[in-house]
């Protein structure tokens, strides 16, 4: 499926994807179910929008171009793609239910927008690619969130 527009995708058309899927759908590959993941990506916009903050950098610094290469192309995340930062047990959830996750999710969305029209040509750690610009952000953001997408079946 292509997308055009990454901000747009990130910010409506994701949402619009997930109510798509049952929320007991599972997943094709991983252990989190819909909810622990939808929480798993409003962590991962905690770091894009700076209010979880890393001091040090997991990669290589010799390996840091080769990351960057991969962030600026058009290749997906592949199914099973480890992170680094997970432990092998996904994490309990931590709302209620499957809709105050994804209202979390809007909320963290809406502030990774509001800090970079704060912050123009700011920079923001991430642990694994280094510091990324709000274009670099909006690129792993959106693939993160296609390879959750299609970790439940909602889009090929």
């Amino acid at each position: 499926m292509m997308f055009n527009d990454k901000e747009t995708f990130l910010h409506d058309t994701f949402f619009h994807v997930l109510r798509s899927v049952e929320p007991s759908t599972a997943p094709l590959w991983g252990k989190m179910n819909l909810q622990q993941m939808v929480e798993h990506l409003s962590d991962s916009v905690r770091i894009a929008n700076g209010k979880i903050r890393h001091e040090s950098i997991i990669t290589p610094e010799e390996r840091l171009p080769l990351m960057l290469g991969f962030l600026q192309s058009d290749k997906e995340f592949k199914p099973e793609t480890k992170n680094a930062m997970m432990g092998e047990t996904p994490l309990p959830v931590r709302h209620a239910s499957l809709e105050e996750a994804v209202m979390e999710l809007r909320t963290e969305m809406d502030d990774f927008k509001a800090y970079f029209m704060a912050h123009p040509g700011g920079r923001v750690r991430n642990p694994i690619f280094g510091d990324l610009d709000h274009t670099a952000w909006t690129q792993l953001l959106f693939k993160h969130f296609l390879h959750h997408l299609k970790q439940f079946g909602a889009v090929r």
